[in-house]
């Protein structure tokens, strides 16, 4: 009875393990639940980015109005979170998440967590909404 137990508390740790690897969550906004970072700000998608892409497309100012949402040196892709290259505004190669193949990037106007002001900005960045 005890091995089960601890086997058990075994499976529910690595569950619970699993799911704390995922970069960002959901959070209810004013534009329904969508995609944000641990911290509760907007994560969006750009539509000149090209999914599956090794490397965003928003380069120079663009970079500069929707920094990237960067990922760690050690971070891993999985399921449907990728790494994509980034030149990120100080002109350094660095590494971003990508969610289902879409780069993802911040909007520099997003002052606080929920915050969507850069949905539709220019007809092409778009919140990421729960599916």
């Amino acid at each position: 009875m005890k091995r089960f137990a601890f086997a058990i508390a075994a499976l529910m740790t690595l569950t619970a393990a699993a799911f704390a690897d995922e970069p960002a969550k959901t959070m209810e906004t004013s534009l329904g639940k969508v995609l944000v970072d641990m911290k509760g700000m907007t994560l969006y998608t750009f539509d000149k980015d090209t999914k599956g892409a090794a490397m965003s497309a928003c380069t120079d100012k663009c970079i500069a109005a929707w920094p990237p949402f960067l990922a760690p040196a050690d971070a891993k892709a999985e399921g449907e979170w990728t790494i994509v290259d980034v030149k990120d505004k100080d002109g350094a190669m660095k590494k971003m998440w990508a969610y289902n193949g879409w780069p993802l990037y911040y909007f520099v106007k997003d002052q606080k967590p929920g915050d969507v002001n850069g949905d539709m900005v220019g007809g092409v960045w778009h919140v990421v909404k729960e599916d």
